[in-house]
């Protein structure tokens, strides 16, 4: 069992020991911690463990050296540098949100606060916050959903879960980094409010429950200005109005400039190697010396840089946790996985029944491993497998299958059946073999990586055509999808059962038997909408990439400009409601193998002005089950809120038979629209009406309440 670790001794080190350490400090001193190389080239220095950067010490003041990796999904180990490297692969944060559980954010996140702690790192560059603005987005997989609640909540309570462990998290990107087409490049265009509404708000929700050390700036140029020298991204919003005490770095390879930068609110320059100079180092000495930038200036960054060490064990290497419990966290992953995982569809196939005496499965190297992400949250596992990928200036980016093969879960969890497996090569073999078992499983993948977005929703290599192939031939086909995000499904109407896997970690192969078996009950909920079509999509046409750079250390050019003011703060569901599509599977949805009936609303108003919703939940199926009823809220007309949306929900464990009286609390910011003159928070007063909902489309029971107006700070 995990738990939460107190850095240093019981005295939680305060503002005062980071100032009386600069004060002690030279100006060279100072510009020195305000910028860092990466350190995952063999000629990286000795006391270098190899990651994503490293910064020697001042042994003097006893400050220690900073060694910092990638990044959420575990302990990343770039070009393979550290070959002896065991670190455990979570699922994708796209699996943990289809979860709705911010326990399991947390317990992950200590997972990799833990083992990034004993491997001697002082921050660990998690905490991706981008909501999911572009189902094609090649890193969506490194994120948690489309929703600012679900998002920011979840991603609140990982970095908790992580810095518990004695390292520093950050959160990133900020802000708007939706796509990885032109990356370096783009504009995300956005008017205010609905900037605050959406994008922002999930990061201030995060901020304000995780508390991360760190924030890292986006690639992206947010209204034309780039995010790493955005001051009012980062002087007006995050350290002005939000009051963020922490340090703000740049993405590695993500700095433009000296003076503008420093003066907006950037702390330090990150991945030194790959911008066009160091622009923190010879070059701001000099701006302090002539007096274009102030000392105090310095001071600050310098002093929230070591604000943030200071809560980390790196002061006390002594300290830290001996060889870590492997098994504990595989139970800890294997659960996650398992609890992220979404039954989409189901006519009485699964779960798969002990007597079932002859199985197939194709497809997906089910007999290697399942799928990883790629890019700089790779995370290596003893044991993975590595094959061609794709790459960027700082490094290879190999597709990674993790060692937890679904074949041999399937055969371990169903010792009586017959499994056989068919690589999907060979289509006619495949199909034949399907006609001929009681039940086929596909394993479908799609590959996702940073640097680069889908080309479609289209599951590629012709799986589209194998799998109809075998339906056709099989009239009890599951198809499990591997994939870092929505996919069209063409067939889905042809299939028995569909089930989504995300990438599910290092534990994925027993998660994904646990789930098709029945040993767990399906729980999971959709994070991001499924379109019919890339036509139902705000943008349906990606801007062409060619025309473009995407990565951080290459030449530069193709400055565009994405118009986000299009679906504004109705991204995903909210838009489908807003434009009246019917998606293939909407936000929150996914199944169950037991039912649950909703009773006796009631929605109420404390003396705090805090809106509460009760419900009567019942397990009214055979199995013990999750379920997840959610709340919506509408606005009155006056608050101008076109869309319902997500206001709470809880997730709720339940015996076959079991009743539980559950209460959901509702974030008042989402009972209320930004004003960006007061500015803050406005409440309309009026009736809003209150949605239970089983997902985004499906009401179960509704109620109103009447508020009053009111106005809370920004």
């Amino acid at each position: 069992m995990l738990e939460p670790s107190t850095p240093q001794d019981s005295d939680v080190p305060t503002d005062a020991q980071a100032r009386a350490l600069v004060e002690k400090m030279t100006l060279e001193e100072k510009v020195g911690l305000m910028h860092v190389p990466m350190a995952s080239f063999p000629d990286r220095p000795s006391e270098a463990i190899g990651s994503a950067a490293f910064h020697p010490g001042i042994g003097r003041l006893g400050i220690p050296a900073i060694q910092e990796s990638d990044a959420s999904l575990g302990v990343a180990n770039p070009n393979g540098i550290r070959p002896d490297d065991t670190s455990t692969a979570l699922p994708s944060s796209l699996s943990m949100g289809a979860s709705f559980d911010v326990e399991s954010a947390r317990r992950c996140g200590m997972v990799v606060g833990a083992e990034s702690c004993a491997m001697g790192f002082a921050m660990q560059l998690a905490g991706g916050s981008n909501l999911i603005r572009e189902p094609r987005g090649g890193r969506n997989f490194e994120y948690i959903s489309e929703d600012p609640l679900h998002t920011g909540l979840l991603a609140g309570s990982a970095i908790a879960g992580l810095q518990s462990q004695g390292v520093v998290s950050t959160i990133k990107h900020f802000a708007v980094n939706a796509q990885e087409t032109g990356r370096v490049m783009v504009s995300s265009d956005i008017s205010e409010r609905p900037l605050r509404e959406s994008d922002l708000l999930a990061f201030q929700l995060a901020i304000e429950h995780g508390r991360p050390g760190a924030v890292m700036t986006g690639y992206n140029r947010v209204n034309g200005e780039y995010a790493s020298q955005n001051a009012f991204l980062l002087s007006q919003v995050l350290k002005g109005q939000w009051r963020y005490p922490g340090v703000v770095v740049s993405d590695w390879g993500g700095t433009h400039s000296t003076v503008k930068a420093v003066l907006a609110g950037l702390d330090r320059q990150s991945g030194e190697q790959l911008d066009e100079e160091v622009y923190f180092g010879d070059a701001l000495l000099a701006a302090v010396r002539e007096g274009t930038v102030p000392l105090e200036r310095i001071d600050d960054a310098v002093i929230r840089l070591l604000r943030a060490l200071l809560t980390s064990r790196a002061f006390d290497p002594a300290a830290r946790p001996g060889p870590v419990d492997r098994d504990a966290h595989a139970a800890v992953v294997r659960r996650a996985a398992a609890d992220g995982i979404v039954l989409l569809a189901n006519d009485g196939v699964l779960p798969l029944a002990k007597g079932t005496k002859r199985i197939v499965v194709v497809g997906g190297h089910a007999d290697v491993g399942v799928l990883s992400g790629g890019g700089s949250t790779q995370v290596m596992p003893a044991g993975s497998t590595k094959t061609e990928g794709s790459a960027i200036a700082q490094m290879e980016l190999p597709r990674v299958y993790h060692p937890s093969a679904p074949l041999d879960a399937l055969r371990a969890a169903l010792p009586d059946a017959a499994i056989d497996f068919h690589d999907g090569d060979d289509q006619e073999a495949a199909v034949a073999a399907a006609r001929d078992a009681d039940v086929a499983v596909v394993i479908a993948e799609q590959w996702s990586t940073e640097g680069r977005d889908q080309r479609d929703l289209s599951l590629p290599d012709g799986q589209d055509d194998l799998i109809a192939a075998i339906a056709a031939a099989a009239p009890r086909t599951v198809v499990v999808l591997e994939t870092g995000g929505p996919v069209l499904m063409p067939w889905s109407r042809d299939v028995a059962a569909v089930v989504a896997a995300w990438y599910p970690g290092s534990e994925g192969g027993p998660a994904i038997a646990d789930v098709l078996t029945g040993a767990v009950c399906p729980g999971g909920r959709l994070p991001v909408t499924f379109p019919q079509d890339t036509d139902q999509l705000p943008r349906p046409v990606l801007h062409d990439p060619a025309g473009t750079a995407s990565n951080p250390g290459e030449p530069r050019h193709g400055y565009f400009s994405e118009d986000y003011d299009i679906e504004g703060a109705d991204i995903g569901y909210r838009w489908y409601e807003r434009q009246g599509h019917t998606p293939l599977f909407p936000f929150g949805f996914g199944l169950s193998y037991t039912t649950f009936d909703h009773r006796d609303l009631e929605v109420s108003q404390d003396g705090q002005g805090r809106v509460r919703v009760e419900v009567t939940v019942t397990n009214t199926g055979p199995v013990t089950g999750t379920d997840t009823p959610q709340v919506y809220v509408t606005l009155p007309v006056a608050a101008d809120a076109r869309c319902s949306r997500l206001a709470g929900w809880a997730r709720v464990r339940l015996d076959a038979g079991e009743s539980r009286r559950v209460t959901i609390e509702l974030e008042p910011r989402l009972l209320a629209v930004y004003d960006v003159l007061a500015p803050g928070w406005r409440t309309y007063p009026g009736d809003y009406r209150v949605d239970l909902r089983s997902d985004a489309r499906t009401t179960l029971l509704s109620g109103n309440i009447t508020l009053d107006g009111g106005l809370r700070g920004p």
